[in-house]
């Protein structure tokens, strides 16, 4: 009787894939926030008067207290320990408060002229804000991630996962395209304001997971029963999952062919007005293409990995699109708007590969129980290199190396005439970094394929095993 209620709901499809759409909506919400801005850059510095080192450093400020404060490592072990409905919620709050203030930072209400550390008030109090946002989209990010590795073990393990990320890009998609629209209606501070009700709405949705996490716990009465002292997470697991080599392969791999993404995208729409000469109000929207085209493409390649496996060799193929497509943008003589276009294609598939095989590789190399830890782990990884260093050198490479000429413009705004400084950049140098982050990724995707033929993590076998495909 009680294995009969047991799967009701773990091994209810229904149930499966309704636990997974509800924490994807609050990583959708999540992604918009995320990427608000970068369609902003040219924006922002019109309208608020920022340079691009100034802000490199607000970019940066997600990784902040992930890093230097161990936040990521310690909401890891906070979700092993506490489960994912307190860490869930957690997140939320910090994201919800932290894009509040990264919203007040953006308004009149804050006076440009005064410094704090040596910086402008406004563009250290929108990089607290997005600090705090960081240390809650990475918890969200890796609670998200633990969720669906919990209800699709053994099942769909791949396609969830991939789902998950394709959902959660809307939202990237969704930013990139209407960010500027907005800003340019009403103000610069508009997109993240719509941002900040957006989060409200997730965190009400992953009120309603916690919901169904309860009644699973309901349906499994003797998983407590079960968990002994060897189910049970102990601080001295970090050192078991660094110790593995495999862990550290795909740890670096992520941080490299993230660094070759996300920061990408923060300057991309700035690459599109700079070089591509398209107008800084529909520039973002040939990014945009990049997240919709994983919506369809990574779960598809995620349900190929469950079926036919070659995890290894699709995180390969991903690396090695993601470098050619950095390398057609890198060559100066390459500037028509179609180019750009058709970049965004390739990079789109390149970057539903390495995700749809990355992420439901780490539980072929780690124990459940430290699931959360060694997602953290690796989010501690992407977050020091792709998320927060790389953001903040490519800005001080565009003001240091990279500006070709400064233009003034007037307009008449309400009877009075306002002047702003249009500043020129050559990507060149910087797309250049991104070539060099994809080729470390093709190399370390190589290692990651040794090391698995070495121990046999099975990471080119298939998730999803035959007899439970008709269960």
């Amino acid at each position: 009787m009680v294995e009969a209620v047991r799967k009701s709901l773990r091994d209810s499809a229904g149930a499966r894939w309704a636990a997974m759409t509800v924490v994807a909506f609050t990583m959708l919400c999540g992604y918009f926030v995320a990427d608000v801005a970068s369609p902003l850059k040219p924006l922002i510095e019109q309208q608020l008067h920022w340079n691009s080192a100034e802000y490199g450093l607000y970019t940066s400020a997600y990784g902040w207290f992930n890093v230097f404060l161990g936040m990521l490592v310690i909401g890891g072990i906070i979700l092993d320990k506490k489960g994912p409905r307190f860490a869930g919620v957690l997140a939320m709050m910090l994201m919800l408060g932290g894009a509040a203030l990264n919203w007040y930072a953006m308004t009149p209400a804050v006076d440009g002229d005064q410094e704090l550390l040596g910086t402008r008030l406004p563009v250290v109090l929108a990089a607290v804000g997005y600090a705090f946002f960081g240390v809650g989209l990475e918890l969200c990010g890796i609670t998200a991630t633990k969720v669906i590795a919990k209800w699709f073990k053994g099942y769909e393990m791949a396609l969830a996962m991939g789902l998950n990320v394709a959902i959660a890009r809307i939202g990237t998609g969704l930013a990139l395209g209407t960010s500027g629209l907005m800003a340019g209606a009403a103000t610069v501070s508009t997109p993240v304001l719509v941002g900040v009700f957006l989060l409200g709405a997730g965190l009400v949705a992953f009120l309603v997971y916690c919901g169904m996490d309860r009644k699973l716990a309901a349906s499994e009465p003797d998983t407590k029963g079960k968990a002994g002292d060897d189910d049970a997470f102990r601080i001295s697991d970090i050192g078991r999952i660094l110790a593995n080599r495999g862990f550290w392969y795909i740890a670096i791999l992520c941080a490299l062919f993230y660094s070759a993404v996300f920061p990408f995208l923060k300057y991309a729409t700035d690459l599109m007005v700079q070089k591509y000469h398209v107008s800084s109000y529909w520039a973002g929207w040939i990014p945009a293409l990049l997240p919709f085209g994983t919506i369809l493409l990574t779960p598809i390649f995620g349900r190929i990995y469950d079926k036919k496996g070659k995890g290894a060799t699709i995180m390969i193929i991903g690396s090695a699109l993601i470098m050619l497509v950095h390398v057609m943008l890198t060559i100066p003589a390459l500037d028509h708007w179609v180019i750009a276009v058709a970049a965004m294609i390739v990079l789109g598939i390149g970057f539903s590969l390495v995700p749809s095989a990355m992420w439901p590789s780490v539980p072929k190399l780690i124990p459940e129980k430290q699931l959360g830890t060694a997602y953290a782990l690796i989010f501690f990884v992407q977050n020091l290199i792709a998320l927060m260093g790389t953001p903040f050198l490519v800005g001080w490479v565009l003001d240091r190396y990279c500006i070709t000429g400064r233009e003034t413009i007037s307009e008449t705004v309400d009877g009075v005439v306002q002047k702003t400084e249009l500043v020129h950049y050559d990507y060149t140098t910087p797309m250049m970094i991104f070539v060099g982050f994809g080729l470390l990724a093709i190399l370390f995707a190589f290692l990651l394929k040794a090391e698995d033929k070495r121990k046999d993590y099975g990471l080119e076998k298939p998730i999803q095993k035959k007899a439970e495909t008709t269960a």
